[in-house]
């Protein structure tokens, strides 16, 4: 599905502007074809194109009926790359704002990528999102 990133950065710059947009194929347009993602929501892992397609679908249109725009922030960033292996570790802030860019909430994640350059492009084969979990109430700390 790659449209052609020639760096890891960009394919991050991609993901931020996919997720404002809320622009399902070009969410998609960094992804592998056979990704496999391990999620902290629902259905916490997703194999394959088709079903990342289907998550990001529900989750873009989830944001379109609240009438929200996300803007997506990574921190603590970290990448590691070889010629055609990439592995990415960061703090992530998605920050919900109505049309007028009032911040209505926020939360942060934790995620690692590994991307495999193939065609001389980028492309995510795994994501990982996680949260730390209070000992105590066994809730995940956001």
């Amino acid at each position: 599905m790659g449209i052609g990133f020639n760096n890891v950065q960009e394919v991050l710059e991609n993901y931020k502007s996919a997720v404002y947009e809320k622009d399902v194929e070009r969410f998609l347009s960094s992804c592998a074809s056979d990704i496999h993602v391990y999620d902290c929501w629902q259905d916490w892992e997703y194999i394959g194109i088709s079903q990342r397609k289907e998550m990001a679908e529900e989750w873009f249109n989830g944001l379109n009926e609240e009438g929200v725009l996300l803007k997506t922030d990574f921190d603590n960033l970290v990448i590691e790359e070889n010629a055609n292996l990439a592995f990415v570790h960061c703090n992530v802030t998605y920050a919900a704002h109505n049309e007028s860019g009032e911040k209505l909430r926020q939360m942060r994640n934790r995620f690692t990528f590994g991307l495999k350059k193939e065609n001389d492009s980028w492309n995510i084969i795994h994501e990982h999102s996680s949260l730390p979990i209070n000992m105590e109430t066994g809730k995940g700390i956001f």
